[in-house]
């Protein structure tokens, strides 16, 4: 509110009140009001944006609440999608073969493991540690006080994505649209880690556009923050992201075609996806996909090229 009002020189109650109404009249939240900029746009230009409202109604239509379970429970997800996934990984099950899963896991080349907990999101319930600081025993002691269930060998990313931002995973996020049995990629964005292991914007990390044809990011890399500015360059390493071609893209876009075609009922998911030195690697699957990072990147209200589809 601050900052909106300093930039417009507008008072703090106008603007509280053009937000309520906005929330109204464009079928966005408080946030989106902010983090798209509305104190700054006319209502035409604020038409043309997706806000939380719109988007909770689509990805109910395209990916109904029955069929979200696959997507939702990364254990569910891992074993549905184990084509496209070369990272081992096992689940707390309780049994004999637990020890020996973690032992396994423990021993893993990269020297790092991923816990999770099944259904967190946005990064939330996530922590990366080093092998050597546990055994099969007090990583399961660790992982039942913390309330994680799911263990994954760390993914190790291609040496180009390794200078840009080494403090994190990379990934790619490659949204597709499933229309008349037809594979549609909506658009692609890669996430960007800033001194954090793990890349989502919500977390305080960049996010920039990448073309489609040729997988070489087209702009700065933009926080969901409205008082961060934009980085052509990466803000600890210095690498320059704009023009960044990123490796292996035709497989990663054929990656996801193959997950979307994988999972039919849900028509609309924003995949995640790690590019390590042999090839795309599958992350995770998003019935959610984050409208903040579709189309703040791009600086444009892409809400139409969601309607074609209704």
């Amino acid at each position: 509110m601050t900052f909106s009002s300093t930039v417009t020189g507008k008072s703090k109650l106008g603007i509280a009140v053009d937000t309520l109404i906005s929330t109204f009249r464009y079928n966005v939240s408080i946030k989106d009001y902010f983090q798209f900029g509305f104190y700054e746009k006319r209502g035409s230009e604020r038409k043309k944006w997706a806000g939380t409202g719109f988007m909770y109604e689509y990805q109910l239509q395209m990916n109904p609440k029955e069929s979200r379970e696959i997507l939702e429970n990364k254990i569910l997800f891992l074993n549905r999608f184990n084509h496209l996934i070369r990272r081992d990984f096992t689940a707390l099950t309780g049994t004999a073969e637990e020890k020996m899963a973690l032992e396994r896991l423990l021993s893993n080349r990269s020297g790092r493991i991923v816990l999770k907990g099944s259904r967190g999101q946005t990064g939330a319930e996530v922590e990366v540690v080093t092998c050597r600081k546990y055994t099969p025993e007090s990583l399961l002691e660790h992982m039942n006080k913390s309330k994680y269930d799911l263990v994954e060998e760390y993914v190790e990313q291609h040496p180009l994505l390794d200078e840009l931002s080494p403090s994190g995973l990379n990934t790619v996020r490659i949204i597709t649209q499933v229309h008349n049995n037809e594979v549609i990629i909506i658009a692609a964005r890669l996430r960007i880690s800033v001194n954090s292991y793990v890349d989502n914007m919500a977390a305080g990390n960049l996010a920039a556009p990448v073309d489609i044809q040729t997988g070489r990011v087209t702009g700065p890399g933009v926080y969901s923050d409205i008082t961060k500015l934009d980085q052509s360059h990466h803000p600890i390493t210095g690498k320059l992201i704009i023009g960044f071609t990123i490796p292996y893209w035709n497989e990663a876009i054929e990656m996801a075609r193959k997950a979307a075609i994988h999972s039919p009922v849900n028509n609309s998911v924003g995949w995640d996806i790690a590019i390590t030195s042999g090839g795309p690697e599958l992350i995770e699957g998003n019935h959610n996909w984050c409208k903040t990072l579709w189309q703040l990147p791009v600086k444009q209200g892409l809400r139409k090229e969601l309607e074609r589809f209704l």
